[in-house]
């Protein structure tokens, strides 16, 4: 079975849909015109319940089918990101510094093309749990959702969700059985120390030498305290210090980001960095403070059902354009909050040719939608199947 006639039928619907999302991006928690444009949507093909509020600006829908059964939950993020969209598109962004440089207009578009088959047809027992979740990229609102008691409030038994990829062939699945993506951490590192003319350095107590001594003794907790073999980046990726060039400033700050699969590595990065900025601060003679914030943790698939995703994924692509077996990657995504609570999985969809995630020019490939729309209504389908035995 290749993508469902009848969602590609609406093909020209769902592109428009997914162009308003994409010209009226919004971030964070905050999304709530495209909250209610879901909402409209929603309303039209009819559902059976509409629950508003979830971490600030969620909606969870509902669409009963056509016997008693378990609930799925299928997910889609709806934030954009905060930078300058360069594509020049006619349907770009109309608000300065923000973008849907990651595909969730795309993803949004998907699971509404979805609500909308199967809310017409009705081909599965039990029920579907639609969620449309803020906060992505940057609030954890998958995790929020959870701390809500998402999960328990719709009895939700198993759960899904999907991202765009591009460099990948239109409408190719992949994935892994068990560990996808990286748990991502966040450390930021003030630096104190004593500023004055940089003609005179040596009655300063200067926080630039610390700071670059930092930098270089943390990349050490890499290539000198952890096996090889276990996935771990530790990148530096911020510097701050000084205004002039002949002032020696009196703070520093250095930042960056930790990524891991092992919590034990985890534990250990964040010991030994302690141990790095305490030990770089007294050779200094700088004071230093470590802040270390935990992130998403890592999206780990439940193996059994990214086995199930990927011959779902394999009725709408072909078997021979659906990968389970990829490598994990150090991206990281806050449905790991969800798979935490909930077996399912989380597959990734190729969109052809395109500018990378995260860059000004990226767009959306409105020909992956119908793929991604088809996948959810199978998995719906296939696992909570009506009953048709005499």
């Amino acid at each position: 079975m290749p993508v469902i006639n009848r969602i590609a039928e609406f093909s020209e619907d769902m592109k428009t849909w997914r162009r308003h999302i994409h010209a009226h991006p919004e971030i964070e928690l905050d999304c709530p015109e495209t909250a209610a444009f879901v909402v409209e949507r929603l309303k039209s093909f009819g559902v059976d319940e509409i629950h508003e509020g979830w971490a600030k600006t969620g909606v969870v829908a509902i669409i009963n089918g056509q016997a008693d059964g378990p609930t799925m939950g299928l997910r889609a993020d709806m934030d954009a990101l905060p930078m300058q969209e360069e594509t020049g598109l006619d349907y770009a962004s109309t608000v300065a510094g923000r973008m849907h440089a990651c595909g969730h207009d795309g993803h949004t578009t998907m699971l509404l093309g979805a609500a909308r088959y199967l809310a017409e047809t009705r081909n599965f027992a039990g029920r579907v749990a639609l969620i449309f979740q803020p906060g992505e990229e940057e609030g954890g609102g998958a995790g929020v959702m959870v701390d809500e008691g998402l999960m328990e409030a719709f009895e939700i038994a198993q759960v899904y969700g999907i991202h765009t990829t591009p460099g990948r062939d239109l409408g190719e699945f992949y994935t892994t059985r068990t560990a996808l993506m990286a748990a991502v951490d966040t450390f930021t590192v003030h630096i104190q120390g004593k500023g004055g003319h940089g003609a005179y350095p040596h009655e300063t107590v200067d926080p630039v030498m610390a700071a670059c001594g930092m930098a270089q003794a943390i990349q050490t907790i890499l290539s000198r305290n952890h096996n090889p073999l276990d996935d771990l980046v530790i990148s530096v990726t911020q510097i701050h210090a000084g205004t002039v060039s002949n002032v020696i400033p009196e703070n520093a700050m250095i930042n960056g980001t930790i990524r891991t699969f092992d919590p034990e590595v985890q534990k250990m990065v964040m010991r030994r960095m302690q141990e790095v900025v305490d030990g770089q601060a007294v050779s200094f003679g700088v004071t230093a403070e470590l802040e270390y914030e935990v992130g998403y943790p890592a999206t780990i698939n439940d193996a059994a059902k990214a086995e199930f995703a990927c011959d779902v994924a394999a009725e709408i692509a072909g078997a021979d354009r659906v990968d389970l077996g990829v490598g994990r990657e150090m991206g990281a995504e806050d449905f790991s909050y969800m798979l935490q609570k909930r077996p399912g999985a989380y597959l990734f969809l190729g969109q052809g040719a395109a500018a990378g995630l995260h860059h000004p020019k990226f767009d959306f490939n409105d020909e992956a939608a119908p793929f991604g729309a088809s996948y959810f209504v199978r998995l719906v389908e296939r696992a909570q199947p009506l009953n048709t035995g005499a």
